[in-house]
């Protein structure tokens, strides 16, 4: 047997991201609270599922005819036709005219792995990547792998406590022409028909869309003739983050380079994962296709977003009723599950240390981690680390922008 191994030369890579995770689970503080959760939570401190997934997970899964055999490779043809639908509108023109198509992928950053191996290939004079958000957004890893220069750009301005219309219109008017411009997420920008109008007119390149909320910003851009990739993840608001659901999805100016683009994809997909994964993809598709069960879908996301509102608007009024130093306006402004609270370095680490709720360094939380049995002491958690630390917390922009 050898004695030296061929690996001993690879170092640990350096962690990217979940250190707060494990200094969390690290922690034997029997209080202690993580307010970074990715996934929608429900009051009982539990990953949110739909009802209604539940129920059509059960009945997928007695299915007698289902035969389990490998899907195409671009996917299922009613999943792909229901996503569509889902974002574009049942009665799209441009799904009329046969130029949107996708492809299923493994979750959203498997629609820019895939994306992006396309556009290394056809695109070859893009070498740069503006990505535009209202945070830092993992797509920025894809690309550097995929040897582009990458740019990131954040639209929150710390100082103000809002989003910024005017970092997105300065990012784009300065990149050069033929370089890819990724849009994050950016539905707390609020812009007049004005403004966009403005914005068509400046943009250059390929758009990237990765819509969590508002699919009328891509509607706008499909109403003005714009050709573009997007990545539609559909896991979230199912409640299926473990299956990974996502969409890359094609607008093409008619159907002949529709179907050129999807053919290049497919040859794509066939080296990165070659046969998607259906289970997530039947779910949807039941759910999407079926009125009653769409109606039952869409009203538990009703529900799930009044009680994010309730929860925004409770934590504003505690720090009000407490006499902390500052407007809290912001915290009910932002739309999502997601948002700012809008506290400094000292005033994220007071909480950490001292009062084991762990927070992200830019102090962009989960609301949905907040529920009636700890929301009081969060809110007089915030106070105090507002108070002793001299004031309402203010960031400076360069730690934001970048």
């Amino acid at each position: 047997m050898p004695t030296l191994s061929v690996f001993m030369d690879v170092p640990l890579a350096q962690k990217l991201e979940g250190s707060l995770l494990k200094t969390y689970k690290q922690d034997d503080y029997p209080y202690k609270m993580f307010l970074a959760y990715r996934v929608c939570m429900t009051n009982e401190g539990q990953p949110w599922v739909s009802l209604v997934v539940r129920k059509t997970r059960l009945q997928i899964s007695q299915d007698p005819s289902l035969n389990y055999e490998y899907v195409p490779t671009v996917g299922m043809a009613s999943f792909l036709q229901a996503s569509l639908e889902l974002l574009f509108g049942k009665h799209s023109q441009a799904i009329v005219e046969n130029r949107v198509g996708g492809v299923h992928t493994v979750g959203d950053s498997g629609a820019f792995q895939l994306g992006g191996q396309f556009l290394r290939t056809w695109h070859k004079d893009g070498q740069m990547v503006y990505i535009i958000s209202s945070q830092k957004e993992p797509h920025g890893l894809v690309f550097r792998d995929l040897g582009y220069t990458v740019y990131e750009f954040c639209i929150w301005n710390p100082k103000q406590l809002c989003s910024d219309s005017n970092v997105l219109f300065s990012v784009v008017q300065q990149i050069p022409r033929g370089c890819i411009l990724v849009i994050g997420n950016i539905v707390d920008c609020k812009l007049s028909l004005g403004q966009w109008a403005k914005l068509m007119g400046t943009m250059k390149g390929l758009y990237t869309g990765d819509l969590e909320e508002d699919a009328k910003i891509l509607q706008y851009f499909v109403s003005h003739g714009f050709e573009f990739f997007c990545s539609q993840s559909l896991s979230r608001n199912f409640g299926i983050y473990d299956e990974g659901v996502g969409v890359l999805v094609v607008v093409a100016l008619n159907n002949q380079h529709l179907l050129c683009v999807l053919s290049q994809l497919m040859a794509f997909t066939q080296a990165l994962w070659l046969n998607p994964p259906t289970t997530g993809a039947r779910i949807i598709t039941s759910i999407l296709s079926n009125p009653a069960l769409h109606g039952e879908w869409k009203q538990s996301l009703k529900e799930v977003i009044e009680n994010i509102m309730l929860i925004k608007e409770k934590v504003k009024e505690k720090l009000r009723l407490l006499g902390t130093p500052g407007s809290w306006d912001h915290i009910t402004e932002q739309n999502g599950t997601h948002g700012y609270l809008g506290l400094n370095v000292q005033q994220v680490d007071y909480l950490v240390r001292k009062k084991h709720i762990y927070v992200p360094k830019n102090s962009r939380i989960n609301f949905t981690c907040i529920n009636a049995s700890n929301i009081d002491y969060i809110t007089q958690s915030i106070s105090e680390a507002v108070h002793l630390t001299g004031g309402a917390g203010l960031r400076s922009a360069s730690s934001e922008n970048k």
